[in-house]
Formats: C-alpha cells, sequence, structure tokens
C-alpha cells in the first residue's frame, strides 16, 4: 500500500511536467522560430535561401552577408545613431517617469486621478495620430534630421506608460523607509536620492528597458524626422535592402540580426531586473 500511496503523487507530477512541456514547448518554437530562421538565413549563402524543399539547417555557414553589410553600407554610423537616440530617450525618459511618477505616489493633488488616466488613455491611440503635429512641431523649432526631434518624438509616446510602470513599483515601496531617513536628518530630495532610488533599481531596469527598446525598434518617425543619412537609424536604413524589383534577403536577415542583438543582450543581462519591476508594483 505504502508503495503505490508513494507511486501516486510521482504520477501525477509526471504527467503534470509533460502537460505543461506540451504546452511551453510549441510556444518557444513560435516565439524564437523566427529569430532563429533570421539568424539561419544570415549565413547561408543566396543560392541556399531560396533552395528547395527547405532545409532548416543551414549546409555551409558563411559570413559574407555581415561582411558585405559594413563594407557597402555605413552601417556603424546607422547603428551609432541608433545608439545615440536609444540612450538619449532612455536618459531623458527615464528622469521624466521617475520624477512624475514619485509625484503621483506620494502627493495628492487636485487632477491626479485625471492625469494618470490621461497618461493611460494616451498609449491607447495610435502614433501615426500624432506623426503630422510632431513634424510640424520639429521644423517649427528647426529640429528635423536631428538626434533631439527623435529623441523627443519617443519620449512623448514612451513616457506615459513608462510613468504608469514607475507608480505602481513606488506606491508599492513602504513609505516608512523616508520618514526613517527624514528623521535622521534627510530632506526630501536626500532620502528620494539615497533611499528610495536604490530600492527602485529594478522598476528603473524594468523601465529603461522598454523606453530602449521602443526607441531602438521604431520606424515611422525615424523615418519622417531623420531623412538624412547622418542622423538615419538602423530601422530606416534596412528598408534600403528592399527594391522595386529586388530583396537581398541575405544582407537583410543580417541587418536584421544586428539590430536584435543589442535588446536581447540588454534583455539576458537585465532579465532579474525586469521580471522583478514589472511584478513588483502588481502587489502593495
Amino acid at each position: 500500500m505504502t508503495a503505490v500511496a508513494n507511486t501516486s503523487p510521482r504520477r501525477r507530477e509526471g504527467r503534470r511536467l509533460i502537460s505543461i512541456w506540451a504546452v511551453a514547448i510549441p510556444v518557444i518554437l513560435l516565439s524564437i522560430g523566427p529569430f532563429l530562421w533570421l539568424v539561419k538565413t544570415s549565413l547561408v549563402t543566396e543560392q541556399e535561401i531560396f533552395i528547395r524543399p527547405l532545409q532548416y539547417l543551414p549546409t555551409s555557414l558563411t559570413f559574407d552577408n555581415f561582411i558585405e553589410l559594413f563594407q557597402r553600407m555605413n552601417f556603424l554610423t546607422y547603428f551609432r545613431n541608433s545608439f545615440i537616440v536609444g540612450v538619449g530617450t532612455t536618459a531623458l525618459g527615464l528622469f521624466v517617469s521617475i520624477t512624475a511618477a514619485y509625484a503621483f505616489a506620494r502627493y495628492r493633488f487636485p487632477g491626479r486621478r485625471f492625469l494618470m488616466s490621461m497618461f493611460l488613455v494616451i498609449p491607447m491611440f495610435p502614433s501615426a495620430l500624432i506623426l503630422i503635429p510632431i513634424y510640424d512641431v520639429m521644423r517649427a523649432l528647426g529640429l528635423v534630421d536631428t538626434y533631439l526631434a527623435l529623441i523627443i518624438a519617443y519620449c512623448s509616446f514612451a513616457i506615459p506608460f513608462a510613468v504608469w510602470m514607475m507608480t505602481g513599483y513606488f506606491a508599492a515601496l513602504p513609505a516608512d523607509m523616508e520618514e526613517a531617513a527624514r528623521v535622521d536628518g534627510c530632506n526630501r530630495f536626500t532620502a528620494f536620492v539615497r533611499i528610495l532610488l536604490p530600492v527602485a533599481l529594478p522598476g528603473m531596469s524594468a523601465t529603461a528597458l522598454y523606453i530602449f527598446i521602443v526607441s531602438w525598434n521604431e520606424y515611422v518617425f525615424a523615418a519622417l524626422l531623420a531623412q538624412d543619412e547622418s542622423v538615419r537609424t538602423l530601422p530606416v536604413a534596412l528598408q534600403f535592402f528592399i527594391t522595386e524589383f529586388t530583396v537581398n534577403w541575405g544582407m537583410l536577415a543580417a541587418g536584421g540580426v544586428i539590430v536584435s542583438l543589442p535588446v536581447i543582450l540588454l534583455f539576458v543581462f537585465l532579465q532579474r531586473h525586469l521580471i522583478s519591476g514589472l511584478t513588483a508594483g502588481a502587489v502593495k
């Protein structure tokens, strides 16, 4: 009887694991499958790309697409431009989001709920609705074809959701920490910088990663506001592999891999902070 009783929970646990993996494996393959196919396409010759029937594993590897990418195009300049815009947007967006979220989480003032609702409503509208107004404003200010135009545009639709993320995180942190710091002689600003910000690092990491991804992957505003080659970003540069009659699939895939790598690496190194930052604000 004891042996039967002991094996029954093990069988149930085994069936549960099999059910979990039966669902998880297809989801994982659907998630990473396109990127793996992108990598495979970037590492084979053009003849192998169009070979029939399809081959899921490359017969030979080549880095010619990556080499040609940097030889034929000014890809390092585009990478630098995307990096400058991404870091600038992240720095400005994170600063505004942190200060605004702290005010929403710690202060009670007239119109607070209305403003929070507006921060939630703004991301619901397609970004194309503000495309022409932003272009008119940037042209009037003389900022077209500059990094600052892209940074301001990206912050306009990245900050609202970032404020919501950080507001939930700050609201979940006990106010007793700040009060204890103020009893010890710190003013509100010092307590915020020395006590609250280090504790809020996971939430800040998640917010920074979100803002960086928004600015790094964006195409429409970059194509409109940064038409000059000196400020052109990577997503816009990829369109030149698609012409009226042909598509250079090998170089397009190689460019896609290069565009994807920074975001993937950031997620790998910040995933612990990202997960805790996204979940911490959910429970107070």
